[in-house]
């Protein structure tokens, strides 16, 4: 047996149990197509394959689910509100904003790190609807418009070096979400000093005296070739 197969028998187990729990049965629709989109993408899998998983008739699944974009949907958002949960802690928090920038970084790891974190970096919402695409990327939009304001809150109370937040949002999530791509919660690296060191290396960038200041030459952006 794979060890996606173990992982997904609890699920089986679930729909086998002739007893209404359809909020329990939904999220085990979830949890399963989660691992199949991120084992063998979106595209190459089918509501039917995801029925067989969960040894249930595709009329069964559609009880669920209509289609499969509701169910990427569906990820995406329990994805985005796992952030957004990070996000409303972090900010109640009073705290200099580059400690609460230094609470996101190990909390979006963590984050990513599962399968519903993983998911909102490596499947491709192009593959959405035109509809499905606005309401996924208005809810990144929103994440990274947050992070903005932490960082901007760590200008203003002098934790964080000047910068341009935007940027230094755009460096922060580009430099985590590339984890995505190849950390394995299996494989033989600890998450907690992958973590350590993230937060070490990204959060000295941000700090007040942690970098050099860029000269005046420096910040003038190139001119492209005629």
């Amino acid at each position: 047996m794979s060890k996606q197969s173990a992982a997904l028998q609890p699920h089986r187990r679930l729909f086998a149990d002739r007893r209404r729990n359809p909020d329990a049965k939904r999220e085990a629709v979830l949890h399963t197509a989660v691992r199949m989109f991120l084992g063998r993408s979106y595209a190459r899998t089918s509501m039917n394959d995801v029925a067989t998983q969960l040894n249930i008739t595709k009329p069964a699944l559609y009880h669920y689910f209509r289609n499969k974009e509701e169910i990427l949907v569906e990820i995406y958002r329990l994805g985005a509100d796992l952030i957004d949960e990070a996000l409303d802690s972090i900010e109640a928090d009073e705290k200099p904003g580059l400690d609460k920038v230094t609470d996101f970084i190990g909390g979006y790891i963590r984050i990513i790190a599962g399968d519903f974190g993983r998911a909102i970096i490596r499947l491709d919402d192009g593959e959405l609807s035109k509809a499905g695409r606005k309401l996924v990327r208005a809810r990144k939009r929103e994440i990274d418009h947050r992070l903005r304001a932490l960082i901007d809150s760590g200008i203003e109370d002098g934790s964080i070096a000047s910068c341009d937040a935007k940027i230094a949002a755009f460096i922060l999530a580009g430099a985590i979400n590339g984890m995505a791509s190849w950390y394995e919660p299996a494989g033989p690296m600890d998450l907690a000093a992958i973590t350590g060191q993230y937060v070490r290396m990204l959060a000295a960038g941000l700090a007040t005296g942690g970098l050099p200041e860029l000269s005046e030459r420096q910040t003038i952006a190139p001119r492209r070739f005629e």
